[in-house]
């Protein structure tokens, strides 16, 4: 695997070694040994995820205030924009985000650590997604950033307005939402 730095220091883009010839392909999509050496800490993964979504549905931005989540997130079939954005006061990229396009044709994941809220954009007609996680959803602990805050100002690749559930829809904005730190 190839581990590619990104504009926060903590967040990696993770790019799998692919064997393929006419029969198809074949690659390890996760080698724990291999993962902690990359990112420089061991990580445990406790749960795995898989989200299947419509053409302009938005996620996120969700994080775990208590519990909080890294995630390691991948595209089994279609296309998403993915999100990272850094909630830890004190980080230098403390209020920044980055967005990568994950895809089953570009096979990327996205690491994440704890800290971050995080959310995607399906692109295509629908996207599966799969993320591993850190720690246990907690409900009670889950908050929600607005996707469209003016303060961050994602840039979303949307072309209409995008579908948002009910909980998505009502987030807080950064400046009055609970984060990390003190």
């Amino acid at each position: 695997m190839r581990v590619i730095d990104t504009a926060i220091a903590d967040v990696k883009l993770i790019e799998p070694v692919v064997h393929g010839d006419a029969r198809g392909f074949f690659f390890e999509s996760f080698n724990q040994r291999q993962f902690d050496a990359a990112i420089g800490r061991q990580v445990r993964f406790v749960q795995d995820n898989h989200s299947r979504s419509a053409r302009g549905v938005l996620r996120g931005l969700h994080y775990q205030l208590q519990q909080p989540q890294g995630k390691l997130v991948r595209v089994l079939q279609g296309a998403i924009f993915d999100v990272a954005v850094d909630l830890r006061r004190g980080s230098p990229s403390f209020g920044l985000w980055l967005g990568h396009e994950l895809s089953a044709d570009n096979r990327l994941q996205l690491w994440l650590p704890e800290g971050f809220a995080h959310g995607f954009l399906v692109l295509g007609e629908y996207a599966e997604v799969l993320y591993k996680t850190t720690d246990y959803y907690a409900p009670e602990h889950e908050r929600c950033i607005r996707w469209d805050d003016p303060e961050l100002a994602i840039g979303w690749p949307l072309a209409a307005a995008p579908t948002l559930s009910a909980r998505d829809a009502q987030g807080t904005a950064l400046r009055a939402a609970e984060l990390f730190g003190s």
